[in-house]
C-alpha cells in the first residue's frame, strides 16, 4: 500500500519523499536534507543551535539512555557509563583494541565476534551503541521537520571494510531506518562542494578527510556530473582522537603525579581547539598547570600527519597520477582545522587547499544530495565508487585468484570458470579472500562455503562458474554454479570480525615489498600443481593400460615419475618443468599407441 507523507506543522501533503543524509561520525554526528524550496543541501538545526550531535551515549543508573550534549556532560563525572568514539569499535574484536585506552570497560569475549562494552551489569556491541546515536538523530530530524523520517543515506569512511559497512547498515536498521545506501565520506564531500557538475573538462580532486577517529584520502575524477573514484587509501584508526591522546601522554610525562582521566582528555581537546587560533594553552588542573605551546603540539602530531601524507602518496600512485595532475584539494573533517594539517597538506600537493564548506557538515550535506538522487529529484549526477582491496578465491596450491581487483568501480560483477581436480568429485570448497598477495596465506579470509551435489564426472569435465557481485553499498555476494547440471549455491559475505587496521594498512605495503618474491612463489606453486596433476594423470593411465606397455616402458615411465616427484620437493620451478617435459616425452609414444588401439576397437566392424 502506498504511503503519503504529511507535514504535521502545516497539515499539507509532502509531495517529495524525505530521505535524510546522515554523517555518523566518531566525534559528532548530524543530519542533513535537501531543502524543498532552495533545492540546496542544509544541515538540520533548531533555531541557532549547532547542527552537531556529539556521538556520545550515557547510561543512567535507572537504565535510560541519553545521547548527545546531555551525555557529553557526563564524560567527566560518570566515565565508566559514558561511551564515546563508538565508530572506532565498529567491526572490531577485543584483540584489535589492545592499544585503545578508554574510560569504559571493553569485554574480552574470547571470540572473533564484535567487541562488547560492559555497563551496569549489561553489555552492548558497537552496532547497538551506534543504533542509539542514530535513534537520537532520527528523533531530532522528526522534531525539526515535523514529519516521520524512515529512510536514510549513511556515510562511512572510504576505507571501511565489508564488516564495518554491514555493521553500520545493521545499526540503521535497529534504529528504525531503512538505509537505502552506504556511501563513502570523501565522495559525499565532493558532491557537497559541487565541483565537476558543470565542468566540460575533467577535474582531478584529492579529498583529504581527517575526522575524529578515521582518516582516508580519495582521488576523484569529476566531469559533467560523473563522480569517478580512481583510488582510495587511509586508516580507520587515525584521527583527532589520536591528537588528543598525544597531548594527554605529553602532560602525563611532564607531570608524573597526574593520572589519565576523562577530565584530562577533555582539557586536551580544549587545548587542541585553542591552538588552532593561538600560540599557547594554559589551564590549572588539580595541583599542576597544564601548558602546551603550538610548537610542542605540532611536534607531537607530526608523525600522525606524516602517516596521512604517506596515504596521499599511495592513493596517487594507485590512481597512476602525480601531484601535478591534481586540480583541487578538498579538506573534510573537523580535524582539518588544525593549522599544521592544512600547512602540510598544502605543501604536499603544492597548492592551496579548499576548506570553504564547513568541514564538520560537508559529509552530511553530500549524503543529503545522494538521498535526493535516490528520491528521484536529482538526475544530473552519477556516483561511481571503488573497492579498496582485491577480492578473489583460493585455487590449487593455495594461490589467490583475483576476480575483482582493488580500486574496481562499484557496483561491479565478475565471474570465472573452474573445474574439478579429481575424478568423481562431488563438491568444491569455495574460499573467499581479500588482499593483495599471491598466496592466500598472506591475505584475509572472508568466508568459505561448499558447492555440493556435482554429478560424478571425470576430472576437468565439470564447469563451475564462480561469480562475485559487489552492490552499491560495497557488500559482496558470491555465487557458484555447475553449468552442466545446474547445481548452484550463493552467500552474502559477512566477513568474520577481528581484522586490525594495521593488517589492512599492511596489505598494500606488503604486496609492494614482496612483489618479486610473490611472483617467484606463484610460479613455483603453479609448476608444483601442474606437476602433481601430471603425476596423477600418468598414474591413472598406467593402472588402466599397463597391459599394453612393455616392461622397459613401464620402468622408464616409473623412473621419470620418480624424478618428477623428487623435483616437486625442491624450490626450482625450471627443474620441475624439465622433469615434466621428460615424463611427457617418454609417455607420449605409448599414449598414442593406446589411443590407436582404442580407435581400432571402436571402429571394428564399422563400414565407411
Amino acid at each position: 500500500m502506498g504511503k503519503i507523507a504529511i507535514n504535521i506543522a502545516t497539515g499539507s501533503l509532502q509531495k517529495e519523499e524525505i530521505i535524510v543524509g546522515i554523517d555518523l561520525g566518531t566525534t559528532n554526528s548530524l543530519v542533513a536534507i535537501m531543502h524543498p524550496e532552495s533545492k540546496k543541501a542544509v544541515a538540520l538545526r533548531e533555531h541557532n543551535s549547532s547542527s552537531l550531535v556529539p556521538s556520545i551515549i550515557h547510561f543512567t543508573e535507572q537504565g535510560t539512555v541519553v545521547v548527545g550534549d546531555a551525555a557529553k556532560e557526563k564524560l567527566a563525572s560518570h566515565p565508566a557509563s559514558t561511551i564515546y568514539s563508538v565508530k572506532r569499535l565498529m567491526g572490531k574484536a577485543y584483540n584489535d583494541l589492545q592499544k585503545n585506552k578508554t574510560s569504559y570497560q571493553i569485554i574480552d569475549t574470547n571470540t572473533d565476534s564484535l567487541v562488547r562494552v560492559a555497563i551496569g551489569g549489561k553489555s552492548y556491541n558497537p552496532v547497538e551503541l551506534s543504533a542509539e546515536i542514530l535513534k537520537e538523530l532520527k528523533t531530532r530530524a522528526e522534531h525539526i521537520l515535523k514529519m516521520p523520517v524512515a529512510k536514510a543515506v549513511i556515510t562511512v569512511p572510504a576505507y571501511f571494510n565489508d564488516t564495518q559497512r554491514q555493521a553500520t547498515r545493521d545499526a540503521g536498521k535497529m534504529a528504525g531506518l531503512d538505509v537505502l545506501r552506504i556511501i563513502n565520506e570523501p565522495t559525499a564531500a565532493c558532491m557537497a562542494y559541487g565541483i565537476g557538475v558543470n565542468n566540460a573538462e575533467p577535474q582531478v580532486v584529492a579529498v583529504y578527510d581527517l575526522g575524529g577517529g578515521t582518516f582516508d584520502v580519495s582521488i576523484v575524477q569529476l566531469q559533467q556530473g560523473i563522480f569517478e573514484v580512481l583510488s582510495t587509501h587511509g586508516n580507520t584508526y587515525l584521527g583527532g582522537d589520536d591528537f588528543d591522546n598525544a597531548i594527554v601522554q605529553y602532560w602525563l610525562t611532564k607531570h608524573p603525579t597526574l593520572q589519565a582521566s576523562q577530565e584530562l582528555r577533555l582539557w586536551a581537546i580544549e587545548a587542541k581547539k585553542q591552538l588552532s587560533s593561538s600560540t599557547n594553552f594554559e589551564q590549572p588542573f588539580q595541583d599542576v598547570l597544564l601548558q602546551l605551546s603550538i610548537e610542542d603540539f605540532n611536534q607531537l602530531i607530526q608523525p600522525l600527519v606524516n602517516e596521512t601524507l604517506q596515504s596521499c602518496q599511495s592513493a596517487l600512485t594507485d590512481a597512476g597520477l602525480t601531484i601535478a595532475d591534481v586540480n583541487t584539494v578538498l579538506m573534510v573533517g573537523g580535524s582539518t582545522r588544525v593549522p599544521l594539517v592544512k600547512q602540510q597538506v598544502a605543501q604536499f600537493f603544492e597548492k592551496a587547499v579548499n576548506d570553504s564548506v564547513n568541514p564538520d557538515e560537508v559529509v552530511a550535506l553530500g549524503a543529503a544530495i545522494q538521498a535526493d538522487i535516490l528520491a528521484g529529484n536529482t538526475k544530473d549526477v552519477l556516483l561511481l565508487d571503488v573497492t579498496p582491496l582485491s577480492l578473489g578465491i583460493e585455487t590449487m596450491g593455495g594461490l589467490m585468484d583475483v576476480l575483482i581487483p582493488r580500486n574496481s568501480k562499484i557496483p561491479t560483477k565478475a565471474g570465472r570458470q573452474y573445474t574439478t581436480s579429481k575424478d568423481g568429485q562431488s563438491g568444491i570448497i569455495i574460499s573467499v579472500y581479500q588482499g593483495e598477495r599471491d598466496l592466500v596465506q598472506h591475505n584475509r579470509k572472508l568466508a568459505e562455503f561448499t558447492l555440493k551435489g556435482i554429478p560424478a564426472m571425470p576430472a576437468g569435465l565439470p564447469k563451475v562458474e564462480v561469480s562475485f557481485l559487489i552492490n552499491a553499498d560495497g557488500i559482496l555476494q558470491v555465487a557458484a554454479k555447475e553449468l552442466r547440471s545446474g547445481v548452484q549455491t550463493q552467500i552474502e559475505v559477512k566477513p568474520q570480525y577481528g581484522i586490525t587496521d594495521a593488517d589492512v594498512e599492511a596489505m598494500l605495503l606488503s604486496s609492494l615489498e614482496n612483489a618479486e618474491a610473490d611472483i617467484k612463489a606463484r610460479a613455483l606453486v603453479e609448476a608444483q600443481t601442474e606437476g602433481e596433476q601430471l603425476l596423477q594423470t600418468t598414474e591413472a593411465f598406467l593402472s588402466k593400460n599397463s597391459g599394453l606397455l612393455t616392461q622397459a616402458e613401464l620402468l622408464s615411465t616409473a623412473a621419470a615419475m620418480q624424478a618428477l616427484q623428487l623435483s616437486l620437493t625442491m624450490t626450482d620451478k625450471d627443474l620441475i618443468h624439465a622433469k615434466m617435459d621428460e615424463l611427457n616425452e617418454i609417455s607420449r609414444p605409448f599414449a598414442e599407441r593406446v589411443m590407436d588401439v582404442a580407435i581400432s576397437t571402436a571402429m571394428k566392424g564399422t563400414k565407411i
